[in-house]
């Protein structure tokens, strides 16, 4: 991976991580394009850039992120965390040989796609708008919808958790945040597990090279992200998932057309 690679990925991760439309799809896709998502640092890249974008909300959010006097909202993260735990942690694997199927994640983005067409008019009456009026059991509600991205690659983390928020009767600009706030406990956990993991059986891939191409990678995927954040939030208060369901069924129909085309997008 060269250090241009690594940035293009790094801007594509910043600017879809919040958007519902699958951040990890479009860098498998985008890396595969370009002939190195085969690699192991780049599958290692791919997630630690993640954490970096999602640690934009913290920066963005500190003052509630770091309102300490309320221990109640950090234990509806923690519950909301546990199941993509317990899934991640055994079904790694499988999770991995799926992304390795264009028509695995072209047909989960087309079906997102519809679904996002539509949502807006499923919860109309939705009223929880903090924290506060959240109960223990919505937040494992949003936990359990957030596993669903994790057994499905393309279906999008954030799509997956907002939906499931609005479904918990959360607003659509609350079942965002409530989103983003999750991405950071759940993100850290899979970077540990990443980077122990090509610690223990690929050492050699945290060499001082990739290491320089990982900073690099980080700080564009944050900065990316964090100027992402705040338009998003206002053009989903605004004007709903509506534009994001077309782009994934165009996204989709299009990998499809390629696939049957006989064009490899996935280079593994």
């Amino acid at each position: 991976m060269t250090f241009i690679q690594a940035i293009i990925i790094a801007i594509i991760e910043g600017l879809t991580e919040f958007l519902p439309v699958s951040s990890t799809g479009h860098m498998v896709i985008v890396s595969s394009i370009m002939g190195i998502a085969a690699d192991n640092f780049v599958k290692l890249y791919e997630i630690v850039i993640q954490l970096a974008a999602i640690l934009a909300v913290v920066v963005y959010y500190w003052k509630k992120f770091f309102d300490f006097t309320k221990i109640r909202f950090y234990l509806l993260l923690i519950l909301a965390t546990i199941p993509s735990l317990v899934v991640g942690y055994f079904l790694k694997s499988h999770v991995e040989k799926m992304l390795e199927s264009p028509l695995v994640i072209a047909c989960i983005l087309l079906l997102g796609g519809v679904v996002l067409l539509f949502i807006d008019k499923f919860f109309t009456q939705n009223t929880i708008q903090t924290d506060t009026k959240m109960t223990t059991g919505n937040a494992v509600f949003i936990g359990l919808f957030q596993t669903l991205s994790i057994l499905l690659p393309g279906l999008s983390r954030s799509a997956a958790t907002i939906i499931g928020g609005m479904q918990q009767g959360l607003t659509r600009q609350f079942a965002a945040e409530f989103s983003f706030f999750l991405a950071v406990p759940t993100m850290c956990a899979a970077t540990v597990k990443s980077l122990y993991d090509v610690y223990k059986n690929t050492p050699e891939v945290l060499n001082t090279d990739n290491l320089d191409i990982l900073l690099v990678g980080n700080v564009v995927s944050f900065v990316v992200a964090f100027m992402a954040i705040k338009y998003f939030i206002e053009y989903l208060t605004k004007h709903g998932f509506r534009i994001f369901g077309i782009y994934r069924i165009i996204l989709g129909a299009l990998i499809l057309i390629l696939h049957f085309a006989g064009v490899k997008l996935f280079v593994h």
